[in-house]
């Protein structure tokens, strides 16, 4: 654990070399990264840590910014220079990061990233509401978000079921196209995530409007998408990838939104040269 902006941020690291900060999606917490950190900690610095809220980590209270708790990890952790590998709303707090602080950042890697000041279309916001808000009656949900209401764990199974079939799975594909393993890890995560979203601290949440700004990016940038992920997740990637200057892509196919999970060989294998090429 370590103090940043007045919050204890829990955090693993292991290996040598140039840093590497691994920063989770929004539906998880630092465990999604397991096989990264044993593999990129062989000729690496590898951090991973979980978001103010999340994981092991303390609260959120009050305002704050996520990209300004990673600056401050790498302040408090002694790290001048680090790539981030950030999935999901990870990649957008690593872009923020890049923005508020280039010389901070030797390279960015997002995997099926969000991305602040993009709004999500109604047409998304739709078929979220249908596949996943419809799991568990609206007044308890309104309840539960509300923070006024105990949790009754058959909602929170049913919710959590519904959202990893609709963005991890993919809303084209079953649970049966996920490996078992798998489904059970993001579940134990994602019970654990709504849980807390339901019962905890209440927070306000600052961001940059990181779209207008991706021209600013120098770094390498590798994106990496999911050909399973939710289509306008997939649209993001498009974004990134024509936004920023120096940015490659890959797409693996029959993935969903947590590619580190899902495919970890061929997110390894696309980090590992990928890193091996940033300048020291």
């Amino acid at each position: 654990m370590v103090r940043v902006n007045g919050v204890g941020l829990a955090y693993d690291e292991a290996g040598s070399g140039p840093a590497v900060v691994l920063v989770h999606a929004g539906i998880a917490d630092r465990r999604m990264w397991d096989a990264q950190v044993e593999a990129l900690s062989a000729d690496h610095r590898v951090i991973r840590y979980d978001w103010r809220g999340y994981g092991e980590s303390e609260d959120a209270e009050g305002e704050f910014a996520h990209y300004e708790d990673l600056l401050g990890l790498l302040d408090a952790l002694e790290v001048e220079r680090a790539a981030l590998v950030g999935c999901s709303m990870g990649g957008s707090w690593a872009v923020e990061a890049a923005l508020a602080d280039p010389a901070r950042v030797s390279g960015l890697v997002l995997v099926c990233s969000g991305l602040s000041g993009h709004p999500w279309p109604e047409a998304m916001i739709a078929q979220a509401r249908e596949r996943v808000h419809t799991s568990i009656p609206a007044d308890r949900l309104r309840a539960y978000r509300a923070g006024v209401a105990t949790v009754d764990p058959a909602d929170l199974e049913a919710f959590a079921t519904a959202h990893a079939l609709w963005q991890v799975a993919g809303p084209d594909r079953v649970r049966d196209d996920l490996d078992p393993a798998v489904w059970e890890r993001v579940m134990e995560m994602m019970r654990q995530v709504f849980l807390r979203s339901w019962t905890g601290t209440r927070a306000t949440e600052r961001s940059l409007d990181a779209k207008s700004r991706l021209g600013e990016i120098q770094v390498p940038t590798l994106v990496i998408n999911g050909l399973s992920d939710v289509p306008w997740i997939q649209e993001v990637s498009d974004i990134l990838t024509q936004g920023i200057q120096n940015a490659s892509r890959i797409d693996l196919p029959d993935t969903g939104h947590l590619p580190p999970l899902q495919r970890p060989e061929e997110v390894t294998k696309a980090l590992q040269p990928f890193l091996a090429a940033l300048p020291a």
